[in-house]
């Protein structure tokens, strides 16, 4: 029979592969028995797992999300896979690079050398802009109270720690959390000025608790990304590359920003987010988006979707 300690992690491993366990199933699985299979229960919640039991005829368990995070449970792919994209994190120019170095340390210290070694392989340096200012990064908690107001469409209280003249707090409905050039936004209608506005997020500081709900509405032009690029270029639809499209990538939007540095991206959930990006010819707009290495929905407009039509029958012909 396998040690208390292995049975806990092979109990643990169970748990997160699916989100309702029969109690005679896990102890079948195990090759235990039901009062086993509960005792092991016991000890991992009283570890921090938030394990519920689930009643019905035969019984079972369910791994509930907690408040506080109790150890997590990867095997050495998945380890590595963290590990890389918290390496990767580090250089994006996300905003999130400095929780992204902690978040590494840790990790990287619980790991066993053979997988230490594999991640310490990578080695990965940003290079910017010769003359370029050092941005300041956004705090993750911030981001994510933000695209948690955006997502519930309530009205958000903030303080704005900007030089300007009218103070610096604010009663804003947030509707879009987006990315420029390394820096991320938040898009709001501002309700004491009466007007839209873009907040930098490095800059925001929410209000807790939030502000009733609000009927979204239409940003002026009724596309985000022509207004988000509109407000820092000083341009509207004029001066602009002669072809703009518009795509849904199945990536989130840490992901994407640094590959999209000169265009606009904005997340759409924890794994899709909105890209929208400008070229001199709708088959090398096409090409670029394809070198994004994602699965992609295609918004608009009709030239952008026989571009990639043109070029998908292009590469299956090459492919043979």
């Amino acid at each position: 029979m396998p040690t208390t300690s292995a049975r806990l992690l092979a109990l643990l491993s169970l748990l997160q592969a699916r989100r309702d366990w029969p109690g005679a199933l896990l102890a079948e699985r195990m090759a235990v028995s039901p009062r086993t299979v509960r005792r092991d229960v016991d000890r991992l919640r009283e570890l921090g797992y938030p394990i519920r039991a689930i009643k019905g005829p035969d019984g079972g368990y369910r791994l509930d999300a907690g408040a506080d995070l109790p150890p997590l449970l990867f095997d050495d792919d998945q380890a590595v896979a963290l590990a890389v994209a918290l390496r990767l994190a580090t250089v994006t120019g996300a905003g999130i690079e400095e929780a992204a170095v902690r978040a590494l340390g840790v990790v990287r210290q619980v790991m066993p050398a053979r997988l230490r070694h594999r991640v310490d392989a990578l080695e990965v340096t940003a290079v910017e802009q010769p003359g370029g200012r050092p941005r300041t990064q956004a705090d993750p908690g911030t981001l994510m109270a933000l695209g948690a107001a955006v997502r519930a469409c309530e009205v958000l209280r903030l303080d704005y720690a900007a030089p300007s003249a009218d103070g610096s707090a604010r009663r804003v409905e947030p509707h879009h959390l987006v990315t420029w050039k390394g820096r991320w936004y938040l898009v709001a209608w501002d309700l004491d000025r009466g007007d839209w506005r873009t907040f930098r997020a490095d800059r925001i500081t929410p209000r807790i608790p939030t502000g009733p709900r609000f009927v979204p509405r239409t940003v002026p032009g009724g596309d985000v990304a022509a207004f988000v690029a509109g407000r820092f270029t000083g341009t509207g639809a004029d001066g602009r590359l002669p072809c703009r499209g518009e795509v849904i990538l199945h990536l989130p939007a840490a992901d994407v920003l640094p590959y999209v540095r000169d265009g606009v991206v904005e997340a759409l959930g924890p794994d899709r987010c909105r890209v929208v990006l400008e070229s001199w010819s709708w088959v090398g707009l096409a090409a670029s988006l394809g070198a994004l290495d994602a699965d992609m929905e295609v918004v608009g407009p009709a030239e952008l979707r026989d571009a990639c039509t043109r070029l998908a029958r292009r590469y299956a012909a090459a492919a043979g």
